[in-house]
């Protein structure tokens, strides 16, 4: 089921079997999906089957944060399994409960990771038409393609206002309308208290604010407004109200901190970069596993909205590379530990591909050390990144969601194709020389050594024929 789970019949089966180990339909309060997981609110810890859970073929791994429990899945499997689960629920809804902060951070990842598979294919286009203006090639056809790839990211408010007002209860198309207004040409003829507003000002976090207003309007007008005219009155007060408000007062708040976002980024690496893609690099896979990286999206949306790329993204990829390099080092230093070897064969190409889950949570975390020693990995190939965006070479991404390997057809930088190529390159491979060396120096406890490390005894030769040894 991890990687390759397709079948929607086998998809319902798994998603049963989940389900009874839960506890059944009414333990579950809410349900929802990020890239690998399925993210799951509980009634009660109580019932869970949790060994058994961790046991089913397909399983990567589960995550305990405090509020959710997190069933890692893998990217091609989740959104069936999703699918099929919420199906077998009566009322499919997510009702957040627990730490308001990680409430938060979970609200946010359900608003922008749907967005992420428009994100990913809009930026492969884009580098395809860079690719052809900067070696001149077919220059009629590169209109059309940034036609093609501009087009999502033109309107992407419009998506994160549709998404922001679903995840908050109001009506998604209400939000849509009213974050649509930020992105609407027509502002620009709005003197908005003696300055004038421009289309796009405040991007993405002027479309979730709006989408929040108009949420909370919608809800005031639903509690007072009658029956009979509340399919009138209540969308007309809902555009109106979060609408002026939106153009009057937050496209500028919003806009202010999106300037702020792209000013500090950039001040970051430039005079920080190798100190900063060193502590990036190096605690990305802790937040990951508490699920704090999901505050990220809207900066890298940000950015790319701003910028046209996200000059952290790539930084950030480096502690997959950690990972690789240690998980590869788990396999050559801990010969006799056969389950580990072959979660490393099955889930090393999914590794070097920016799909770190498996090779987290069916090997270095299991294993204690390997994993800090993986982070040590990602730290020095951010700190190489970094280095080379203090040096005025910045690498970003035009797009969020993969890593690894297949985020070299999304870099973009300052100096050419070649050279951004080479300097991300370059950091996938400090990231794999650290993360092995460092594990398999450092990342074992002599008790580990002693049961796993050396040839495979089924695979030793007998000792060779020879006299009895002499003994004092």
């Amino acid at each position: 089921m991890g990687g390759q789970e397709q079948d929607p019949a086998s998809a319902s089966a798994r998603a049963r079997t989940l389900l009874e180990h839960l506890g059944g339909a009414g333990n579950v309060l809410g349900v929802a999906h990020c890239m690998t997981r399925l993210r799951l609110t509980l009634r009660d810890r109580g019932p869970v089957r949790h060994d058994a859970i961790t046991a089913l073929p397909g399983v990567l791994g589960v995550v305990e944060d405090g509020m959710s429990y997190q069933i890692v899945l893998g990217p091609a499997a989740v959104a069936p399994v999703t699918e099929a689960f919420e199906a077998l629920l009566e009322t499919p809804q997510d009702s957040p409960s627990g730490k308001p902060a990680k409430a938060v951070l979970r609200r946010i990842g359900n608003i922008f990771v749907p967005l992420i598979p428009a994100l990913i294919g809009c930026g492969i286009v884009a580098g395809l038409s860079g690719l052809l203006v900067n070696f001149r090639i077919l220059p009629g056809l590169t209109p059309a393609l940034a036609a093609v790839s501009g087009g999502f990211m033109a309107l992407i408010a419009v998506f994160v206002g549709y998404n922001t007002a679903k995840e908050f209860g109001g009506t998604p198309v209400l939000g849509g309308a009213v974050a649509a207004v930020v992105v609407f040409p027509g502002v620009a003829k709005v003197d908005a208290f003696g300055q004038e507003v421009a289309p796009g000002q405040g991007g993405v976090l002027g479309a979730l604010a709006a989408a929040l207003l108009a949420v909370a309007v919608e809800r005031w007008c639903r509690g007072r407004v009658p029956g009979a005219l509340d399919v009138l009155l209540t969308p007309a007060v809902t555009v109106l109200v979060a609408g002026l408000v939106t153009v009057y007062g937050l496209m500028y708040v919003a806009g202010e901190a999106a300037a702020a976002i792209g000013t500090a980024a950039t001040v970051l690496l430039d005079y920080g970069g190798a100190a900063a893609g060193f502590v990036l690099g190096g605690l990305f896979l802790p937040l990951v596993m508490v699920g704090l990286h999901q505050a990220l999206i809207p900066i890298h949306a940000t950015l790319i909205e701003q910028q046209g790329a996200t000059v952290l993204l790539p930084i950030l990829a480096m502690a997959g590379a950690g990972q690789v390099g240690a998980a590869v080092a788990v396999y050559a230093r801990l010969r006799r530990h056969a389950e580990a070897r072959a979660t490393i064969r099955s889930a090393l190409p999914a590794g070097l591909l920016g799909v770190g889950e498996p090779l987290i949570y069916g090997v270095t975390l299991p294993l204690g050390r390997p994993f800090v020693t993986a982070c040590f990995g990602g730290a020095f190939g951010g700190g190489f990144v970094g280095l080379f965006s203090m040096l005025g070479d910045h690498v970003g991404s035009t797009a969020i969601g993969p890593s690894g390997w297949a985020l070299f057809p999304l870099l973009r930088g300052d100096h050419g194709p070649l050279t951004t190529l080479a300097v991300y390159a370059g950091g996938l491979f400090v990231g794999y020389a650290v993360g092995f060396a460092a594990t398999y120096w450092f990342g074992f406890t002599a008790e580990q050594l002693a049961r796993y490390a050396g040839p495979d005894r089924a695979e030793a030769p007998d000792p060779a024929p020879g006299p009895p040894a002499l003994t004092s």
